[in-house]
């Protein structure tokens, strides 16, 4: 039976003020998980700090033991140990708006079609409080955008990677958020929804066209990525692909979504041997091939600085109108460039 929580721990004034709070693992408590110490240690002092608060707040570098950053909420605590806790000041739930540049494509009084660029984050998360598409969307839209969706993702209905640029649709009202999220839950395969996307992969697949059906769950060994898992250990996942255009060591691909999975291009792309080129996450074993580019396409693809991912088309029949709506984006000026050396290379002989 674990004795009780040492008494020498967690100033209720110490959580609003946000300075670190401590306390010393005493007889009897060692051997158990760090999150799990700090909950019910918290709890016996009467703080409102919930285990799974406390485990995002170990993630995030806030906790130490014996004076050193301990990030893994499972780790075990031993006796004698002094932990140390910093809870950081709760954030303004509101979001405000900011005179960003939006290329929007299309607009009316219910949605709106913006091209994102890469690099833009498209809603505020931590790390993002500021400086992504919702500022820009609550600037450009104003009050009408308020409690569509939740205050953080006012009027999103789906997303793109910060890295991943191309068209996206945003609800301007609560009967077009339901609407387009209706569709986007069915993702085409009942609906209007049509979503394609172009991207550049190393190598090139075996045939012409193809499906890949494999479930994608998070990765076994890393947290901040994606993997295709056994059926029972993801969720179902679907991508419809065809090759474009080869171009020597690299293909131009176009990819449709049957689902919506985090990260599905860049890891179905990756489970077939083709991953994108510029993705550092998924792509990182093909950087022998990024080596024998040549001057123009290595510097291209160094350049580019990201995955050579654009969500090109977006369709999808009017959630309140009915009419039907269909958009195409070109290749940004980043990937033309990068297309076009690979097309030199490859019209040079180029490996």
């Amino acid at each position: 039976m674990r004795s009780p929580p040492n008494p020498e721990i967690f100033a209720p004034a110490a959580v609003a003020a946000a300075d670190p709070f401590a306390c010393a693992v005493g007889v009897g408590e060692g051997g158990e998980r760090l999150d799990r110490f700090l909950s019910q240690t918290a709890a016996a002092r009467g703080l409102a700090l919930s285990r799974t608060r406390l485990k995002a707040l170990i993630e995030a570098g806030q906790v130490t033991v014996d004076g050193a950053e301990a990030r893994d909420p499972a780790a075990r605590v031993a006796e004698g140990e002094r932990i140390a806790l910093v809870v950081p000041p709760p954030e303004d739930a509101t979001v405000a708006g900011e005179d960003l540049p939006l290329t929007i494509v299309y607009e009316d009084g219910d949605l709106l079609v913006v091209d994102k660029p890469a690099g833009l984050v498209v809603h505020p998360a931590p790390g993002h409080a500021a400086g992504t598409l919702v500022n820009a969307l609550i600037r450009h839209c104003g009050d009408s955008l308020s409690g569509v969706g939740g205050v953080r993702r006012p009027g999103i209905v789906h997303r793109l990677d910060k890295d991943t640029s191309g068209l996206l649709v945003v609800a301007k009202n609560d009967a077009a958020h339901h609407g387009l999220a209706a569709l986007f839950a069915d993702h085409g395969r009942a609906g209007s929804l049509r979503r394609e996307y172009r991207a550049l992969v190393w190598g090139a697949p075996e045939r012409a066209s193809g499906t890949i059906v494999a479930a994608i769950g998070r990765h076994p060994f890393s947290r901040e990525k994606m993997a295709v898992v056994a059926e029972e250990r993801g969720r179902a996942a679907v991508t419809h692909w065809r090759l474009e255009e080869r171009l020597g060591p690299a293909s131009l691909v176009a990819c449709r979504l049957e689902t919506g999975r985090t990260h599905q291009i860049r890891v179905h792309l990756a489970h077939i041997g083709c991953p994108l080129l510029g993705d550092s996450v998924y792509g990182a074993g093909f950087k022998t091939k990024a080596s024998r580019l040549s001057g123009q396409a290595s510097a291209a693809l160094a350049a580019l600085g990201r995955q050579a991912l654009h969500a090109a088309v977006l369709a999808f029949d009017h959630p309140i109108t009915g009419q039907p709506l269909a958009f195409e984006s070109p290749l940004p000026e980043d990937l033309t460039i990068l297309v076009n050396a690979l097309r030199r290379e490859q019209a040079a002989g180029g490996k």
